[in-house]
């Protein structure tokens, strides 16, 4: 039994959601946002939205519980936005964005240029005394995670000195240095 299948997804004001054609499609005020299903049946039902499965096999019942929660993102999404933040820990590591391109100083001998999509908002933040950080924004939570995990991995957080690319909040697992 899925727990978290079965709980319904409630739906704000001014968010619209479409069943057609094994599709739903979730409007609010910061985006649309659609997403195909299979092995399960969605229900738009006074407010809120159901998802049920027909019988008790593998498949539904792993896909019962995916597609509610990949439903539940997606409204949260439209109605409120997902937000990332990636904080830059190392001497002269630099972030600075010219709209939708950004532009990380990541200690390699060229700045790392990159396009962002359209969809995510880009912000860096930059305080003196205080280690730079990118804001993500965006209403689609899968797109945002992609973003942010690409941005990471150009330097990922070493476990000695912790320099590199994390989240803020992240908390890194260290190693002793060498010992005498």
């Amino acid at each position: 039994m899925s727990r978290i299948g079965n709980n319904p997804v409630v739906i704000p004001n001014g968010v619209t959601v479409d069943v057609k054609d094994n599709v739903v499609t979730v409007k609010g005020k910061l985006g649309e946002l659609s997403q195909p299903f299979e092995s399960v049946d969605v229900k738009v039902e006074d407010g809120n939205v159901l998802v049920a499965r027909s019988s008790d096999s593998k498949e539904q019942k792993a896909k019962h519980g995916l597609y509610r929660a990949l439903l539940s993102n997606m409204v949260k999404g439209v109605s409120e936005g997902w937000t990332k933040e990636l904080e830059l820990v190392g001497v002269g590591y630099r972030a600075s964005n010219q709209g939708q391109k950004l532009d990380l100083a990541l200690g390699f001998s060229h700045n790392i240029i990159l396009d962002i999509a359209p969809e995510v908002k880009v912000e860096t933040v930059s305080e003196k005394g205080k280690n730079p950080i990118v804001k993500l924004t965006s209403f689609d939570k899968q797109l945002v995670g992609q973003v942010a995990a690409k941005i990471r991995d150009f330097r990922r957080p070493e476990p000695y000195k912790g320099k590199g690319i994390k989240f803020v909040g992240e908390v890194l697992r260290r190693k002793a240095g060498k010992s005498a």
